[in-house]
């Protein structure tokens, strides 16, 4: 796991659902097959509204039209990141556009389960409400070990809370990861 990562951010609102970051249709392809696998992040928060993309214009796609991979290395995200479904497709989605870390004021508790077990992205909890704050292309860098994300474009600092428990599964690079090196599993 890497303790610091700095990139672009893409920035999105409160409630924003895992039918939004990863549509019903697109669950077609299959992840396990990598010609199929990369259309995961072609379609990365596709459905999310026209209005609440990349805040404040609304308007900015994650992932632009014919490309399989983001600029945005960084999603900043409000309350309730990641609510609706089980779906583990929705981070694998973001994961496979390029982005790296998700920053939300707080997770639907299965995505951020999702994020851990799978090892696909990095959930950061936010102490404070940074949507009103970061804009979609200011480059951040999030420090782990810290506990910070930084706005280089603003030069303001910000505290994250501690990845506590899930930190070892999260450096292992996945639940499985996490028990084969614990020797829960036999190894692969």
């Amino acid at each position: 796991m890497q303790t610091q990562i700095t990139g672009k951010a893409y920035v999105l609102g409160d409630d924003i659902d895992t039918d939004q970051i990863i549509p019903a249709e697109y669950l077609a392809y299959n992840p396990s097959i990598p010609e199929e696998r990369k259309f995961f992040g072609m379609y990365a928060n596709i459905g999310v509204p026209q209005g609440q993309r990349g805040l404040p214009d609304g308007n900015t796609p994650f992932v632009e039209e014919g490309q399989f991979k983001t600029e945005y290395t960084i999603v900043i995200g409000g309350k309730n990141f990641g609510c609706g479904s089980s779906r583990e497709h929705a981070p694998l989605a973001i994961a496979e556009a390029g982005a790296q870390v998700v920053v939300a004021e707080f997770y639907a508790r299965i995505f951020f389960r999702n994020c851990v077990n799978g090892g696909y992205l990095l959930p950061c909890e936010s102490q404070q409400r940074l949507v009103e704050e970061i804009s979609t292309g200011d480059e951040c860098t999030v420090d782990i070990e810290a506990g910070t994300l930084t706005n280089n474009t603003s030069g303001k600092t910000y505290p994250l809370n501690p990845l506590g428990d899930v930190k070892p599964i999260i450096e292992a690079g996945g639940v499985f990861a996490y028990a084969r090196e614990n020797g829960m599993l036999p190894s692969a």
